[in-house]
């Protein structure tokens, strides 16, 4: 017994040495390991901080920040592709580096963590497709994964635990979802959460909207209240938004509409000061009476509605309140929509849903696919566009409308969609049928969140020098009206095919130092009053010279990262004028950041209608008119 347990003692001791040999031989691995447990722990984000500023990042002084080629391995396992199917990973591959060595932008852990589990779940859906090939009826399911609407009358009878509506692919802006209820029971008290996908292994999913609705105060206060929040297993719950205000906060804006419409207030006490006034006052304090939208054993009608900037709630055709989007939960990521507590729910709908359309049914189909890259023949102009992973219906407003520009059906302009991954499988099939069929979209080796998106302006950059060669290399989004033969006449205007950075200009503008700012830097982030110029994102052009030095330095792991995307670009041109470039800083006041004017080159935030009505000015008028009311 002894000497068993004298082995056992000496096999450890060994084991000991050699593993702390190994640890100081490979420190990285160490690292690694120890960075993995704090980050499953805490705020990712701190883990980020602890190491380098999340949003700029130096590689020439910190070339090893992870060896984040074990968390992504599996993204670029070689698979059994088509050379079809190949062709929407044209970049993917060549991101592999920047991926491993950037990992410091904020999220970025996350989305490449979800992206891979997310991948090799498409990819196993796609090998599954292909051996049921011949199974029809796998196919039609298939074709209607994505509804347009959604809606359950009599919702109270599904669940003792509350009702759960299920959004098979997500929301997107100009979703809504409309709950009619009546408060009941002892408080009246209810909740509406709006959920994603958890992640293997997470108990829970992310509540990306908490509206909680209590009728009789809380610890708080003693008047009914809406408290708005989100929740992750990574950052717990975050800051509560309160309506009404307290008293020592300033309502905010979210798309142009107030965080807490003033009007929400405790009904009874205002009635109070009313009736002990004068007649005349009566009718004044009327005007500007207060109200809380739910009532005990009234009915509602509330819908909650997804804007640009976040999500709008309306009861009864006023609006109540508005919740900006939070990092890491945009819309296009809730799956669920969760009802509890004391309501009585006479229907819930959802409507404006993303959804693709049936090719099967489209009569233009091949005039909608992308044209053949021409072979060794360098394109006038790459555009580069923006979208995300359920925005089927933008896409196609892309197609049958700006692309249809006879230089783009020529072959003389080349367009693609710059597109990550979604968190959800049957979204990503649907976005798999879709660049199959229209040939037209690049994945992205990451889930599509916004602090990310300075890496598609990469990817559009190697692609337009690397994939392809093109004189000019443009980036736009899937929202904007892009006049492709004005941006042609205004590169021969320009005269230079070096240096160039056309677009709207912005020359004097400072990083946002507020929190609350979607556009939030801190002086860590950038410690300098100012941005070099730079051009809004909407759509501006660089020329060959500029994306070719940013395609290179993203290969050598040498490339500057800032999570906002067209600022990134002003830095990047900025540090290559100091190192010697003749840089050409060319304004287009065309460019709309917001909305349309006639004579437009770029109109902004347009909706799939708008596009199409543009584009029926420009075909019928053969002019640029916007499309008013």
């Amino acid at each position: 017994m002894k000497k068993w347990y004298g082995g056992v003692l000496t096999t450890s001791l060994l084991m000991f040495l050699v593993l702390g040999y190994c640890v100081m031989r490979k420190p990285v691995k160490e690292s690694y390991v120890t960075s993995s447990l704090y980050f499953n722990m805490t705020n990712p984000l701190e883990w980020i901080n602890a190491m380098a500023p999340p949003a700029a990042h130096h590689p020439e002084k910190n070339n090893q920040v992870i060896p984040a080629e074990i968390v992504v391995s599996d993204l670029f396992i070689k698979r059994n592709l088509s050379a079809q199917e190949q062709q929407s990973l044209s970049t993917w591959y060549q991101l592999k580096r920047l991926i491993t060595h950037d990992l410091v932008l904020p999220n970025a852990i996350e989305a490449v963590k979800e992206a891979t589990v997310a991948w090799n779940n498409l990819m196993s859906a796609v090998e599954m497709d292909k051996l049921d090939t011949n199974d029809s009826s796998i196919k039609t399911g298939k074709q209607k994964q994505c509804p347009h609407f959604l809606s359950k009358t009599n919702a109270t009878e599904l669940d003792a635990s509350g009702f759960k509506l299920r959004l098979p692919c997500g929301l997107t802006q100009g979703s809504s979802i409309t709950i009619i209820g009546i408060p009941n029971g002892l408080l009246g008290n209810f909740r509406i959460d709006l959920t994603g996908e958890p992640l293997p292994g997470e108990p829970d999913p992310p509540v990306i909207l908490h509206y909680n609705v209590r009728l009789h105060g809380d610890k708080i206060t003693e008047d009914p209240v809406i408290v708005q929040n989100t929740w992750t297993i990574a950052h717990d719950w975050g800051e509560e938004e309160r309506c009404p205000l307290p008293s020592d906060e300033k309502s905010k804006k979210v798309d142009e509409l107030d965080q807490c419409n003033g009007m929400v207030g405790n009904v009874t006490s205002t009635r109070h000061v009313i009736a002990t006034n004068k007649s005349s006052m009566v009718q004044d304090g009327a005007k500007s009476r207060k109200y809380f939208p739910f009532k005990q054993g009234y009915l509602s009608v509330a819908t909650l509605r997804v804007g640009s900037e976040g999500i709008q709630m309306t009861v009864d055709g006023r609006h109540i309140t508005s919740f900006a989007f939070r990092e890491t939960l945009e819309p296009w990521l809730i799956s669920e929509v969760r009802i509890s507590g004391d309501i009585k729910l006479i229907s819930v709908v959802a409507s404006g849903l993303p959804t693709s359309e049936d090719a099967e049914h489209i009569s233009d189909l091949e005039a909608l696919k992308a044209a053949p890259l021409p072979p060794r023949k360098r394109l006038d102009l790459f555009i580069g566009v923006f979208s995300t992973t359920n925005n089927f219906k933008r896409r196609m407003a892309v197609r049958r409308t700006w692309m249809q520009y006879d230089a783009v059906r020529s072959g003389q302009v080349a367009v693609r969609f710059f597109v990550g991954l979604h968190k959800n499988q049957m979204v990503n099939e649907e976005l798999w049928n879709e660049a199959r069929t229209y040939r037209d979209i690049q994945l992205m080796p990451f889930v599509d969140y916004y602090s990310l998106i300075t890496w598609k302006t990469i990817a559009i950059c190697v692609f337009g020098t690397e994939v392809v060669s093109a004189k000019f290399v443009m980036k736009t989004d899937d929202d904007a009206f892009v006049r492709v033969d004005e941006i042609l006449s205004s590169m021969e205007r320009v005269d230079t095919t070096r240096g160039l950075l056309y677009g709207l200009i912005n020359a004097d503008s400072q990083p946002h130092r507020s929190p609350d700012s979607k556009w939030f830097i801190s002086p860590e982030e950038w410690p300098e009053e100012t941005y070099p110029p730079w051009a809004h994102g909407p759509g501006y052009v660089v020329s060959s010279d500029i994306a070719k030095t940013i395609s290179s330095k993203q290969r050598k792991g040498r490339l500057k990262m800032f999570k906002l995307e067209d600022v990134a670009m002003g830095i990047w041109i900025s540090e290559m004028k100091k190192k010697g470039l003749e840089v050409k800083y060319e304004k287009e006041e065309r460019i709309f950041n917001e909305g349309c004017r006639d004579g437009y080159v770029i109109a902004h935030y347009q909706s799939p209608r708008e596009m199409l009505c543009l584009w029926q000015k420009i075909e019928e008028k053969k002019r640029a008119l916007c499309c008013g009311d």
